[in-house]
């Protein structure tokens, strides 16, 4: 498994999970890079088995291969600071991401071909920047909320938008759950659950304060933190809370993570959270020792910069796909036939 965190300091940063003896009580977060990728702040970043982006406010996003831990090459296609980044993939065909979708801080948004990574088409979706986007696990449509208030709703397979309407309140998140039947929107400290198919309002969850960061898990758990700097995981069926990591951090929480189940692992389900605070920490927790009264993290490492984003992929059984390998090249035959 690996995570990687972007930085205010334009530093980006790259850590394994590693369990020790196939024991999922004994982790640890070994570094496997760190450099200044970006001339100016790091505001997001996305992992795909073993690929990983990263865009800054320099309006280029970076491309890394996680087998290498190396920086493979950029992307300058970006009109503006680059505000979200999302790799597709397709798990039935391949682990490698088919595309990569990208918003900016101008309102448009850009669709590129991952293998290789080819700019396919630049659109104009909000008035204003957006804030962020996301991707239904069809690749079929993504849904954008920008700083004009608005929700914007793109169809993949057209390049077009396909819906727009105004927001009560200018939302900050939008994210899809797991199976693609709900997706979330968050505006400030309130998170709204809504069906996918109409955008019917089913229930809104009201944090403490601010939300900075959500990420959908299991049997329709929603991950959530902010600035009450506390890992919370929502029961979206009934809209309550079903159990907290408080005090997780000592700043607000800025990006989280549920990685899949540890290989070898005897469990079912994933259990493991990755949470990054600004103060520089990101630590791995077991959720099902939420209920104890001070849980202790799995997994800890410091990277002494104000953290601003987090992702991460499980990335065990991954293949190297860059340049002009004989593996790629299979692959692209396969995408083609489909």
């Amino acid at each position: 498994m690996s995570l990687v965190a972007g930085s205010y300091e334009r530093f980006i940063w790259g850590f394994k999970l590693k369990t020790l003896k196939h024991s999922t009580q004994t982790l640890t977060l070994s570094p496997i890079f760190s450099f200044p990728s970006h001339l100016s702040p790091i505001k997001s970043v996305a992992v795909a088995g073993s690929v990983a982006v990263s865009g800054g406010s320099d309006d280029t996003i970076k491309i890394y291969d996680l087998s290498t831990s190396s920086e493979v090459g950029s992307l300058n296609d970006p009109t503006a600071t680059v505000t979200s980044l999302v790799l597709f993939t397709d798990h039935s065909l391949s682990s490698f991401p088919r595309n990569l979708f990208s918003a900016y801080d101008d309102g448009n948004i850009s669709f590129y071909d991952a293998d290789p990574f080819v700019h396919l088409k630049t659109m104009k979706i909000h008035k204003k920047g957006v804030n962020d986007m996301a991707v239904h696990p069809s690749g079929k449509l993504a849904l954008t909320v920008g700083r004009d208030s608005c929700l914007g709703m793109v169809n993949l397979v057209r390049g077009r938008r396909s819906f727009f309407c105004r927001l009560g309140k200018e939302a900050s998140i939008v994210e899809f759950d797991c199976g693609g039947e709900k997706f979330f929107m968050g505006t400030d400290e309130k998170i709204s659950v809504h069906e996918a198919e109409d955008a019917k309002l089913i229930t809104e969850l009201e944090s403490k304060k601010r939300v900075l960061c959500i990420a959908s898990g299991m049997n329709g758990l929603l991950y959530t933190g902010g600035e009450d700097r506390t890992v919370t995981a929502w029961d979206t069926v009934s809209g309550k809370v079903a159990y907290c990591i408080d005090d997780a951090h000592s700043a607000r929480v800025k990006g989280i993570v549920v990685l899949s189940k540890i290989e070898g692992s005897s469990e079912d389900e994933p259990f493991l959270v990755a949470s990054a605070s600004s103060d520089g920490i990101i630590r791995v927790w077991d959720v099902r020792m939420a209920n104890k009264s001070k849980p202790t993290p799995l997994a800890e490492a410091n990277t002494k910069s104000r953290l601003t984003c987090l992702a991460g992929s499980s990335i065990g059984s991954m293949k190297k796909r860059f340049g002009g390998s004989s593996d790629s090249s299979k692959q692209k035959d396969t995408t083609t036939e489909e």
